[in-house]
């Protein structure tokens, strides 16, 4: 590739990244979106690619790299591979990082896994505990479980748009949403399985904050990397709201400016994985 389509590329890489954060709120929002690259596969291309979601393997196929560099393991079971847990690392109210610790794992060898071909995280400490139906759940109730069920719920359904068993669960939307997004469906305008060259975007957020936090809800924010611009490291930050329902940490989609995408040159006070 030559110096003159570089940038090209880089420019489209990070508008891709930073729209990635974003689809899976807009689409279970009811709405149609794709990424506006001429690449992006319809509904029924996309499918070719399907991976099945209830394979019983374990374990870890050699490791990758990310667009970064960085490392991603690569599970056995296209559906992730949860990590024994340690549920005394766990930060407790009275601890003054409660809000900002990060949870353990995810820096070590598997902490970031190739799900449905995105990065997401898994913790030594705050989950997710298990697999039900191929879907990761069993996220503690703490900030750490809230930050790591945004990435994860997030990633996959953009990964995998056209998962219902995952949008009803661990998704909390209103009656008219889940007819809009039932009719998206049956029109065939949800892909079942993101391409490659679609998931290669979805890479493991630099940081979260946790803006507020409750027992019921916590709303929280993911800085995805772009490529340097004019010298400056830009994120793409994109505030998710995550609501504490039936025992775990779930996804509430909202059509307000809550969950607009923010750009952001620097990660002061954001917590790093």
């Amino acid at each position: 590739m030559s110096e003159k389509e570089s940038p090209e590329r880089d420019r489209v890489s990070f508008g891709v990244i930073a729209s990635a954060a974003l689809v899976a709120v807009i689409v279970i929002a009811g709405l149609v979106v794709y990424f506006g690259r001429s690449d992006t596969p319809s509904a029924s291309s996309a499918g070719t690619t399907s991976v099945s979601a209830d394979s019983d393997a374990t374990g870890f196929a050699a490791p990758d790299v990310d667009l970064f560099g960085r490392r991603v393991d690569v599970p056995n079971n296209p559906a992730g591979q949860p990590l024994p847990q340690d549920t005394s690392k766990q930060r407790k109210a009275t601890d003054q990082d409660w809000l900002t610790a990060a949870p353990l794992g995810t820096t070590a060898p598997h902490g970031w896994q190739r799900v449905y071909g995105a990065s997401v995280p898994f913790s030594t400490s705050d989950g997710p505990t298990r697999l039900e139906d191929g879907l990761a759940v069993g996220y503690s109730h703490t900030p750490q479980g809230a930050a790591l069920a945004a990435a994860q719920i997030t990633y996959r359904l953009n990964a995998r748009p056209a998962d219902r068993e995952l949008y009803v669960r661990q998704v909390r939307v209103a009656a008219q949403q889940a007819a809009a997004y039932d009719q998206a469906l049956a029109d065939q305008k949800l892909p079942k399985q993101q391409p490659e060259k679609v998931t290669r975007y979805l890479v493991a957020p630099d940081g979260f904050q946790i803006e507020n936090y409750a027992d019921d809800m916590a709303i929280v924010r993911l800085a995805a990397r772009g490529p340097a611009s004019d010298g400056r490291q830009l994120w793409a930050a994109v505030r998710l709201i995550m609501v504490w329902d039936s025992g775990d940490w779930r996804l509430k989609p909202s059509t307000s400016n809550t969950a607009q995408t923010e750009y952001v040159d620097s990660l002061a006070g954001w917590t790093r994985w």
